[in-house]
């Protein structure tokens, strides 16, 4: 699943820096979460949790979302992202690899395909806290 390999792949990335940073043990993890992702936060948060590693076992983890913000190319207009407004397999499309969302999504005013995710894609680790060696 989708969920599973974004989790996985914070989780490694999370661990990563509590090494680099030479902390013992993480105690919150903050993450936030492109709404363009459109995840299933059920199932990403379990994926989180069964797939923690030692040094992450007693970590929280804090998900915010962030809006998806969208900017025209060819008019500069600018438009926050609607789920509703896509069919079933727009929004399958879109959760699974939210770059073909060009062939969903078009501009309100002019109807252009051409434009670029200005703010809510991807998933970006915001803060990690957690213990240092006494």
């Amino acid at each position: 699943m989708h969920e599973w390999a974004l989790a996985e792949a914070v989780i490694s990335s999370a661990t990563e820096i509590a090494e680099k940073e030479g902390l013992e043990e993480v105690g919150e993890v903050v993450l936030e979460i492109g709404e363009l992702q459109q995840i299933e936060h059920d199932i990403f948060e379990s994926a989180l949790l069964q797939l923690r590693t030692p040094k992450l076992r007693k970590a929280k983890f804090t998900i915010r979302k962030a809006k998806a913000k969208l900017k025209c190319r060819s008019c500069e207009n600018q438009w926050a992202f609607n789920s509703t407004k896509l069919d079933e397999e727009g929004k399958e499309a879109v959760h699974f690899l939210p770059e073909v969302a060009h062939t969903y999504i078009r501009c309100p005013k002019c109807g252009s395909p051409d434009f670029g995710v200005t703010e809510g894609r991807g998933i970006l680790i915001r803060t990690i806290r957690g213990a240092r060696p006494t």
